[in-house]
């Protein structure tokens, strides 16, 4: 079983990466994410109503978190079990699946249009540009900023977007990704301490923190063999010791790992005091002795880096198929 799903890894990062999202589709039909974030939009209304005591807030969190993973698991399994009924056909319906939950070739764009408008448009396009993948208040970024924080999404989403779907697919199959995209949908709406969310949002935010624990760590490895196939040995090696140095330097317990290890990959810092609806986040940069004005050339160098540890995603997933085979 694993060797199939292997396989059918193989061939869906493939396809994701050459294909991604195509708007024209997904502006005709809702994107598998969309629908998860009306699930989520759906109990939050339900269940996270005024007036609830902070105690009330978390059960009831506890509660939406558990019904909607246990959802997604349930519409994993009916895909599971209406695809292994139409052998071939099914096979190939399974691949298109998995490629729509994985993040490569849209991911990129996404980056890459940030890069972009800065140097075609200046500072006001590379703040549009980025409001578009960062929940940080847009008009409080100068240049710098605007490229730090295209690349932190950059290195953050790899682990979330790609390595962390891949993981789940590969060790429990449908059920697998799709639990793991809900919850991390649920995580991205209600699981940040704002008023609303504070309570009724904590346990979303630790269930995603749980189930990305070993996806976050495992991607430091995939950036830093990015970092040496598109950098050289140093930046490789430059790249391991600032995800061990500095990842603890980041508020979140996962995010930390594969940002510093982008920061350290293309030498540059990351991170540090930001703004996010009126808030200051205040932390240390990391990989403080990397250059200090991120720019567009760093963007460019990041998504390298990340194109080449999607490679070794790729080539990884092959090498355990074969080894399965064999």
């Amino acid at each position: 079983m694993i060797a199939f799903r292997l396989a059918f890894l193989f061939l869906a990062l493939l396809i994701d990466k050459v294909v991604g999202d195509p708007p024209r589709l997904w502006a005709r039909v809702p994107h598998p994410v969309v629908l998860f974030g009306k699930a989520v939009g759906a109990a939050d209304r339900r269940l996270n109503v005024a007036g609830l005591s902070p105690a009330a807030a978390k059960s009831r969190g506890v509660l939406a978190a558990v019904m909607l993973t246990l959802l997604a698991v349930g519409c994993g399994l009916l895909a599971s079990a209406l695809f292994s009924g139409l052998w071939l056909l099914g096979a190939a319906m399974e691949i298109v699946v998995v490629a729509i939950l994985l993040a490569q070739k849209s991911l990129a764009d996404h980056v890459g249009a940030v890069s972009f408008a800065l140097r075609e448009e200046g500072l006001t396009g590379g703040r549009q540009a980025v409001s578009m993948i960062v929940g940080r208040d847009p008009q409080t970024l100068d240049g710098p900023a605007v490229s730090r924080a295209a690349i932190e999404s950059l290195a953050e989403n790899y682990s979330d977007g790609v390595v962390a779907p891949a993981f789940w697919y590969v060790f429990l199959g449908l059920p697998g990704i799709f639990a793991y995209k809900m919850i991390n949908t649920a995580d991205s709406m209600v699981g940040h301490k704002s008023e609303k969310y504070l309570y009724f949002g904590w346990a979303s935010a630790r269930w995603d923190d749980l189930v990305n624990l070993l996806p976050a760590r495992l991607s430091v490895l995939f950036i830093a063999l990015g970092a040496w196939t598109a950098g050289g040995f140093a930046a490789m090696k430059r790249s391991l010791k600032i995800a061990l140095a500095d990842h603890g330097k980041h508020r979140s317990p996962n995010s930390g790992w594969p940002e510093a290890a982008m920061a350290g990959a293309i030498d540059v810092q990351l991170a540090g005091p930001r703004v996010y609806h009126g808030v200051v986040v205040n932390e240390d940069m990391l990989n403080v002795g990397g250059s200090r004005n991120a720019s567009p050339l760093h963007i460019d160098r990041a998504i390298k880096v990340f194109d080449h540890a999607c490679n070794w995603l790729a080539g990884v997933t092959c090498a355990l198929l074969v080894l399965q085979l064999s």
